[in-house]
């Protein structure tokens, strides 16, 4: 089989670096691009993959988004053990149901080793990591491949062809904070004519520190609210909750300065809410991957010092009508109710 575009490309330029002997500190990019791929149908998820060399570390300090929302619907970028496919591109939309037929294969973004980096949408800016904090990619690391996902909600007029995707700013010098992404999300339905709310909370159960600094909101057509939390209980059992971050997601979906940067460590919990309006809306609405679906999604992106990322990456909830902050048992107390859902 032959080697991916995107692994012959990223090899012959890390040789190139090696062969000149560049410093490390130079901060330097990569283009993620999709390889002129047709959407030959609505709704469908396209992935790319990178080939990071096995011999040595990389950390990705920056990401320069190459899209605009009138084509891409949002990107998502993973970090994998391995991939879905080591194709030059697949069919990734694992959730979405087609009953067209296609030439391309189909698989997860990743086999193994699913993680999280970076996501866009709504014409979101370059983000810029702060000083001293990368993703660590390549030896060393779970990291040996980068995929590139991209949602084209809308099928192409025939002979065009799509190269959006991303510059990825990386260098060689070892940065001595670590970033990770914890996705918080809900899953569940949406009743009709209604304001719902879809929560989610997790505990801190590593031994661990982490440090958010930066959050991204993620929402499609019903989203008003999306707000994000840090949970910390003291000796009465009161809990204390301090504002991540909070945005109507409609507005540009790119990651934006926390609130609060205190440090979460064992014990503590996070949680999100979106608040979700339905009441022009006559039908039932799943969480889903399409546009006729939602999604609730809350991205806290951090840093540790000393040690590594979380393992955990995840926090979901079936979400409503199952669960609820205050559901009996969840143990959660002095909920901000009206601070969740309102943008004063």
């Amino acid at each position: 089989m032959m080697a991916p575009t995107h692994m012959l490309f990223l090899r012959v330029v890390f040789l190139f670096l090696l062969f000149f002997d560049l410093t490390c500190c130079e901060v330097k990019k990569f283009p993620l691009l999709m390889p002129n791929v047709y959407p030959d149908r609505d709704e469908l998820y396209l992935c790319t993959p990178a080939r990071v060399v096995d011999d040595k570390s990389f950390y990705i300090v920056g990401f320069e988004p190459n899209a605009t929302m009138n084509v891409a619907h949002h990107m998502l970028l993973f970090g994998c053990t391995t991939p879905g496919t080591t194709d030059q591109y697949w069919d990734c939309g694992e959730m979405a149901v087609s009953d067209q037929a296609s030439n391309l294969r189909r698989a997860s973004p990743c086999e193994t080793g699913n993680h999280v980096i970076y996501a866009w949408a709504r014409d979101a800016k370059t983000l810029e990591l702060p000083e001293d904090v990368g993703f660590q990619v390549g030896k060393g690391t779970e990291i040996q491949y980068i995929v590139l996902q991209i949602h084209y909600s809308k099928k192409f007029p025939e002979r065009k062809t799509d190269n959006s995707g991303l510059f990825l700013m990386y260098t060689e010098e070892p940065q001595s904070k670590l970033a990770g992404v914890l996705l918080l999300g809900v899953g569940g339905f949406i009743p009709p004519r209604s304001l719902t709310y879809m929560e989610t909370a997790c505990q801190i159960v590593e031994d661990k520190t982490i440090y958010p600094f930066a959050y991204r909101t993620h929402t499609h057509s019903l989203g008003r609210v999306v707000s994000g939390y840090t949970i910390k209980r003291d000796s009465k059992g009161r809990d204390h909750w301090s504002l991540i971050g909070k945005r109507d997601p409609l507005t540009p979906q790119m990651f934006y300065p926390v609130f609060d940067k205190s440090p979460v460590s064992y014990g503590g919990r996070l949680a999100a809410r979106c608040t979700m309006d339905s009441r022009k809306r006559d039908r039932v609405t799943q969480v889903g991957p399409t546009n006729n679906d939602e999604m609730c999604n809350l991205y806290i992106m951090y840093y540790v010092q000393n040690t590594t990322p979380l393992d955990m990456k995840y926090c979901i909830t079936e979400g409503p009508p199952y669960y609820h902050w205050t559901n009996e048992g969840n143990d959660l107390n002095n909920v901000p109710d009206f601070e969740a859902s309102s943008l004063d």
